[in-house]
């Protein structure tokens, strides 16, 4: 596979040059299926089964919406932290990220209109086992990963939203 940083240089030489190269768009499909409290979620690469919540009257045998947020959010800090430690010669022997989410369905059923409906708070925890990294590279990837991770900016920083009705 090679290294990150032979990997990169020639992805980072393009973007510098053409700017306009390194915008994308990616893509996540929804589609019915045989009930309405379950879906398939298409994103180019992979279809996930997705379900209503067991607290809502899903089945509770696939993952919700909720579910697939935090896995987003665990799995692009997991990964995000991997590659700058490699980036920054961080010697990690394993990196660990867990992601909790409190919420409260009265919210989403409709049973209390004082209850919000989404997440109150995300817990995000990385498990960093470098014995023989020094403070400051684990400050320095503390700071890097948060900086770049693209799940966890943009749920702290969230982007304009906008819906259409076709």
């Amino acid at each position: 596979m090679g290294d990150l940083r032979s990997i990169q240089k020639p992805l980072k030489e393009r973007y510098r040059r053409d700017p306009g190269a390194s915008r994308i768009t990616l893509t996540a499909r929804g589609s019915q299926a045989d009930t309405s409290m379950a879906c398939s979620v298409d994103i180019g690469r992979a279809v996930y089964e997705a379900q209503a919540h067991s607290g809502v009257g899903g089945a509770g045998t696939a993952a919700c919406s909720g579910d697939l947020l935090l896995g987003a959010l665990a799995a692009c800090a997991q990964v995000t932290c991997q590659m700058v430690a490699e980036a920054m010669s961080v010697p990690v022997r394993r990196i660990e990220v867990t992601v909790e989410g409190d919420l409260d369905l009265r919210g989403t059923l409709g049973v209390s209109r004082d209850v919000p409906v989404g997440f109150e708070e995300i817990r995000t925890r990385f498990e960093i086992d470098a014995p023989e990294a020094a403070p400051e590279q684990l400050a320095a990837l503390r700071e890097k990963t948060e900086q770049y991770c693209v799940v966890l900016r943009t749920l702290r920083e969230p982007p304009n939203l906008h819906t259409e009705w076709g």
